[in-house]
């Protein structure tokens, strides 16, 4: 499914949400996520650069092994790294605001429509 192309972010949105249909996946993704960003901002605010590898190897440490293991699928981000990166915030985002209902049923929708 990674080999599918998209013509604009809006389009690709709701595929990678499908690659996320799990909420475990989903909160896989938002621990590592933030867990890298906290070890990152720790490490800036103590004037260790080194702590910058800390979000890609987290964040994407706890990540793709989630899309291997409980998702059964491949990370969006091998084929559509940029709108992977955005689509990793928007939907971190939408799951602090409490919407994560909302993004279990958009990836219903698209894999009814797709799968």
């Amino acid at each position: 499914m990674s080999q599918q192309t998209f013509e604009s972010y809006e389009e690709f949105w709701p595929y990678y949400v499908a690659m996320h249909s799990r909420a475990a996946t989903r909160w896989v993704h938002l621990t590592g996520t933030l867990t890298g960003l906290a070890i990152t901002a720790y490490g800036l605010a103590r004037g260790r650069k080194r702590y910058l590898a800390a979000l890609p190897l987290i964040g994407y440490g706890t990540a793709w092994p989630a899309h291997f293991l409980i998702e059964k699928n491949n990370p969006a981000t091998f084929g559509h790294p940029a709108w992977s990166l955005r689509g990793d915030a928007q939907m971190i985002g939408m799951m602090l605001a409490g919407r994560d209902a909302e993004l279990a049923e958009t990836a219903a929708k698209w894999l009814a429509e797709n799968g």
